[in-house]
């Protein structure tokens, strides 16, 4: 079945008391646009539309690095819901099947409620989303009769009665794209505010002899972010949420709340998370890998078997093989570590190919940065590298190889071969007493 969406990205947030687009605003370390336009990207849409108004410049270019074939369109004033939808139509023309109109504030509308809207198009020409409030507020209120929705009325303008009612409006609609267009086309916008509002096409489309209805989902579907404390609390619904699901899935976590999930993050069955990690975007983890505590994991990759932390850092473009170990105060970044490679302590490993088997002593260092460009190093299998060795990059040690500790490597090693950049130890004897005394007696004088 054919389906596009729209999805409204104009407001201006002003109760986020930003200088950022409110839609930019980040939710599990992704904006709350990617979260909504992930949403349509999952149903494989005809064509996706994302309209933008405030920061418009800025909120189209994360929409297309988000997903290049995505349509921008601008709403150059923000005349309401309904004529933010209306600039639509010309990206929507001639569009197949359903459009779904979605909010770039709203994250968490599931695949099971799209699915669910989907289905109930084949008995109304107008589908709305509602949602049963434990607190209605000053919500719209979704009037009904059996299986039919005969209108939405704003709180504002509605009855006692009315008012009593707690099946509240969403504003996520959908219909045949082209009655869609046709409807919000008809919206007029004689109200106090001079807006056209987007629930009148209900109205409309019974009068034009059209069906209405409504599908309801869980309250904290509906969740739209307008100030930091609803951002708040939807990160804290996002990380309760991820953390059940990642049990549910086998994993084990063993202090759930301080675990911290990225919008994306995948993590395999009997994989074990100690406490207070945090996975920010990119970030997968296979099936028996180990993540100890205190770790941050960002744009990475730990394959079966692997080890990482405590207290370790793995940055963009760190791959780990199976049984790789990372430990405790070590960085890893834009370096992938084959299978069995360990760096156990206290070293940065950047821009590196660390090969199968090899052994990175404590303090070790890759520098690979000459404060212009990024350099590699290459480490073959097996190799040991001593402790605190500073591999000044490009350089390659071969397979076997081995660097003496406190080395400065800045030429090639050949395979099996020891390099030993260091000078040589002179030892002066009773040097250290004489000169404490020295010390000390200077310092006695002042």
């Amino acid at each position: 079945m054919a389906v596009s969406f729209i999805i409204l990205a104009a407001g201006q947030g002003t109760r986020m008391n930003s200088e950022r687009p409110k839609v930019l605003h980040e939710l599990a370390g992704a904006p709350l646009l990617a979260h909504a336009m992930a949403t349509a990207d999952r149903q494989s849409p005809e064509r996706l539309v994302v309209v933008t108004g405030h920061g418009g410049a800025e909120v189209a270019a994360v929409a297309r690095g988000l997903n290049p074939d995505v349509q921008v369109v601008e709403q150059a004033e923000q005349l309401g819901t309904a004529h933010a939808v209306l600039q639509a139509e010309p990206a929507l023309r001639g569009a197949r099947g359903d459009a779904i109109v979605l909010y770039g504030d709203t994250p968490f509308i599931s695949d099971a409620t799209i699915a669910a809207m989907l289905r109930a198009r084949a008995r109304h020409d107008v589908v709305v989303l509602g949602f049963e409030a434990a607190d209605p507020a000053r919500y719209g209120r979704l009037v009904v009769e059996g299986a039919d929705l005969t209108r939405i009325v704003e709180w504002k303008d509605a009855t006692e009665a009315e008012r009593s009612l707690t099946l509240c409006n969403s504003g996520v609609i959908c219909a045949d794209a082209g009655v869609l267009m046709a409807l919000v086309a008809e919206v007029g916008n004689d109200n106090a505010a001079g807006e056209y509002y987007l629930p009148d096409i209900v109205a409309l489309a019974r009068a034009r002899g059209m069906s209405a209805g409504v599908v309801t989902c869980d309250e904290a579907e509906t969740l739209g972010i307008n100030t930091r404390a609803e951002l708040a609390a939807a990160e804290a619904a996002f990380q309760s949420r991820a953390r059940a699901e990642a049990l549910e899935n086998g994993v084990s976590l063993i202090a759930p709340e301080t675990i911290h999930f990225a919008f994306d993050t995948v993590i395999g069955r009997d994989a074990v998370v100690g406490p207070n990690v945090v996975f920010g975007p990119g970030v997968t983890v296979e099936s028996g890998a180990e993540i100890r505590a205190f770790c941050h994991l960002e744009g990475c990759h730990v394959s079966q078997g692997a080890q990482v932390g405590p207290f370790a850092r793995l940055r963009p473009g760190a791959e780990l093989a199976e049984g790789a170990r990372v430990g405790n105060f070590v960085e890893i970044k834009n370096a992938v570590l084959d299978a069995g490679a360990k760096v156990n302590h206290l070293s940065y490993i950047g821009d590196a190919h660390v090969g199968e088997a090899a052994n990175i002593g404590a303090g070790t260092v890759t520098c690979n940065y000459d404060g212009v460009s990024k350099h590699r190093t290459e480490i073959g299998a097996r190799a040991f590298i001593g402790s605190d060795t500073m591999l000044v990059a490009p350089v390659r040690v071969g397979a076997g190889a081995m660097t003496a500790s406190g080395s400065v490597i800045t030429a090639d090693v050949p395979a099996d071969a020891m390099a030993v950049g260091r000078a040589r130890q002179v030892n002066k004897e009773g040097f250290a007493r004489r000169l404490f005394e020295k010390l000390r007696a200077a310092k006695g004088g002042k």
